[in-house]
């Protein structure tokens, strides 16, 4: 659906009023097209004395070829070196030049004293990121830490990237990237993913990297001859993620109900995927699911994007709405999962991705049986990625307002509200969510466990 407000404010009219009274002015978002670099324009690097990630830092920027400066910092230029990076001088008095990412590596802050150092690097160049721009803060995941001392200040980190990502606007985003001190080498799947348009509608985020098995592949198909399973694929967000899977170079399964038999084929067809009619909330489910992949040979992506609606407050719900929600959205993830995995139906360095919703994070009015099915999807990624062996992980994106058919139908005044409160002041799409869950299915994400990632623009709601 056309976002109205956010054409309005860009026209010469719109641009006079809304500057006149202080209204948002929703950045038109760069998103990830075909052939498109990582980064389009200059970045800055920086780091903190004695940090432990600029080496492997440097190393991705190089991978991707980014236009890379620095301030006067030896060390870190000499990391840069034996990364291969050849790194620009960059004058901090210099108020002209343009960045499109900031990267600070905040690896090495041992105190909460040595936190003025983030303040010395953003400080000078805040206002000199170009719109839809990247800043970008990694640290040692505070659980991993030395000391406590340390620990404070790692988790710092993320009050400052937070507030970073509402205060930047122009589509900017601000992320934190969390790594074990053994993982250093598995960041480049995650930094790609950040500094990249293809995490156009996230910001405020943090991402915590772990040690895993590194896997080779070709950027440009990471997915290439991997199966990947996608449930409710007929329409909005499901076919979205089952068109990016594809791109990727996976063969898709595409799930739905019969009901949705004609438009499932539809998307079936246009990416050269297989439809697959099944009521996930059957007891012969998963058996389904595992003789139709086995043609295939076998699973490497499950997406459970499969979930209904059933909006009503506590006390005027009717059982079996709250039943019909919570069988759907949570039940059926659970069966399904327990059942593949107890079957080895999920190949090793599997990837299975969860969609949740900030709903199940920050609840809803009138939306107990979502809130509560969301949330336990969120528990399913929690509880169930320490048991998992063989290289397969799990993980969840968490939707905001996301521009669907489903949210074209609400209220003109709550729509609006929807969309505008969030640091991007304006809805996502479902490519948004749909490029989320490739980055977590890639087999360069394997340090990737347990991780929630809200697609929402960085909203008010749970934030």
């Amino acid at each position: 659906m056309t976002d109205q407000y956010q054409n309005f404010s860009h026209s010469p009219i719109g641009k006079f009023v809304v500057k006149n009274l202080g209204l948002p002015q929703p950045q038109q978002l760069e998103r990830f097209t075909q052939a498109m670099p990582v980064l389009k324009g200059a970045l800055l690097l920086g780091a903190a004395p004695n940090s432990m990630l600029s080496t492997a830092i440097a190393q991705v920027l190089t991978n991707i070829h980014a236009n890379s400066y620095a301030g006067n910092n030896p060390e870190l230029q000499q990391q840069a070196a034996t990364a291969g990076l050849n790194l620009g001088a960059f004058n901090a008095g210099d108020k002209e030049s343009k960045f499109k990412a900031l990267v600070f590596d905040a690896s090495g802050i041992q105190n909460s004293q040595q936190l003025k150092q983030l303040y010395d690097f953003f400080h000078p160049v805040m206002r000199q990121v170009s719109a839809s721009g990247r800043v970008v803060v990694l640290g040692i995941t505070p659980e991993r830490a030395t000391d406590v001392a340390q620990a404070i200040a790692q988790r710092a980190l993320e009050g400052l990237v937070k507030s970073l990502g509402k205060e930047l606007k122009k589509g900017i985003s601000a992320q934190l990237i969390y790594v074990d001190p053994d993982a250093a080498e598995n960041i480049e799947s995650s930094l790609r993913f950040v500094l990249s348009a293809r995490s156009a509608y996230i910001s405020g985020q943090v991402l915590r990297v772990q040690k895993a098995q590194l896997q080779q592949l070709d950027w440009e198909q990471p997915l290439a001859g991997k199966t990947a399973l996608v449930t409710g694929a007929s329409r909005g967000i499901g076919e979205a993620i089952a068109e990016v899977l594809a791109r990727d170079g996976a063969h898709v399964i595409c799930l739905d109900v019969a009901a949705q038999q004609a438009d499932l084929e539809r998307v079936a067809s246009r990416i050269q995927g297989s439809a697959l009619s099944v009521d996930i909330s059957s007891e012969h489910a998963s058996q389904e699911i595992i003789q139709a992949a086995a043609a295939h040979g076998g699973l490497d992506i499950v997406v459970h994007n499969a979930g209904i609606t059933r909006d009503k407050t506590l006390a005027n719900m009717k059982p079996e709405a709250w039943d019909l929600g919570l069988n759907i959205n949570l039940s059926s993830i659970e069966r399904i999962n327990t059942e593949l995995l107890a079957q080895n139906a999920i190949q090793a360095q599997g990837r299975i991705i969860c969609v949740s919703s900030i709903s199940g994070i920050a609840g809803n009015m009138g939306q107990t049986n979502y809130a509560t099915s969301k949330a336990g999807v969120i528990g399913i990624v929690k509880y169930t990625a320490p048991t998992l062996n063989n290289g397969i992980t799990i993980n969840a994106v968490a939707p905001g307002f996301i521009e669907t058919q489903m949210t074209a139908a609400i209220p003109f005044a709550i729509r609006e509200a929807g969309r505008r409160m969030n640091s991007m002041s304006q809805g996502g799409l479902p490519v948004d969510v749909a490029e989320a869950i490739a980055f977590f299915a890639s087999p360069a994400s394997g340090g990737l466990n347990g991780n929630v990632l809200r697609v929402c623009g960085q909203s008010v709601l749970g934030a």
